[in-house]
């Protein structure tokens, strides 16, 4: 089984924060700060385009403000747009995750899906259609971020940045944060980008072409052989093997 001890040594060489250190920017660094739900989502959220950029518009922002007023929400992100979100975009998320606190948390909304079926597509479900439903608004630029709900797996979107904060809440390391609790760990879906996508198919561990939530449940599984409790600690590994072009 050498792919496996080649990617338990990667495991084991990345499980440091120094991965997560200034020099070697990541959104989960901007994350790992405040140790927060809310926050770490909306770092989760905009976890799309280049790194320095991700960073650069995460620090720009006050997290201060989801415990503002509406008012001065929309007056401080008013000038704020990132890539595909304009200002609305941003505004809308904001006061969506603001209403959500105040009357429950991330948490509980996700595990009140999950928990049907040990399913964390239904429980992310839960999620959309809550922040859908506390700020009704839909732009293109705010569809792509929140994402849809989601009832097939095949030809669907990854899901990558949502099965990425998970990874953040649930697992517990040098570089995942584990604030959740009661969430298996086995049941999480790898966060799948291109650089897993590609990196796993060099490797043989994903035969699927097609780049969606089923080649992401497909990987899963294969690393569930390397560990059935545990598959995703494999995640950062693959990920960096290939943003890193490391000759495998």
């Amino acid at each position: 089984m050498e792919i496996k001890k080649l990617l338990d040594e990667e495991v084991k060489k990345r499980n440091s924060a120094d991965e997560i250190s200034l020099d070697r920017l990541d959104p989960i660094l901007v994350a790992y700060r405040y140790k927060d739900p809310t926050i770490s989502l909306i770092c989760a959220f905009f976890a799309y385009g280049n790194v320095k950029q991700i960073v650069k518009f995460l620090d720009s922002l006050d997290f201060r403000l989801l415990q503002k007023s509406d008012e001065e929400i929309q007056e401080a992100l008013k000038n704020h747009y990132y890539r595909f979100q304009k200002a609305e975009d941003v505004i809308a998320l904001f006061i969506a995750l603001k209403r959500l606190s105040a009357t429950t948390t991330l948490e509980e909304v996700f595990k009140s899906g999950y928990l049907k079926n040990r399913s964390v597509i239904e429980g992310i479900n839960a999620l959309i259609e809550m922040i859908r439903s506390l700020f009704p608004h839909a732009t293109q630029g705010y569809n792509f971020l929140i994402s849809q709900v989601t009832h097939k797996t095949k030809g669907a979107g990854a899901l990558k940045r949502w099965m990425m904060y998970l990874r953040w809440m649930v697992r517990e390391d040098n570089i995942d944060m584990g604030l959740w609790s009661g969430i298996d760990k086995a049941d999480l879906i790898m966060p799948l980008d291109t650089h897993t996508f590609n990196v796993s198919k060099k490797l043989g561990l994903l035969q699927r072409k097609t780049y969606d939530l089923q080649a992401a449940i497909e990987l899963t599984q294969t690393l569930k052989t390397f560990d059935a409790k545990d598959p995703l600690k494999y995640d950062f590994a693959l990920y960096r093997i290939g943003q890193e072009k490391i000759k495998i």
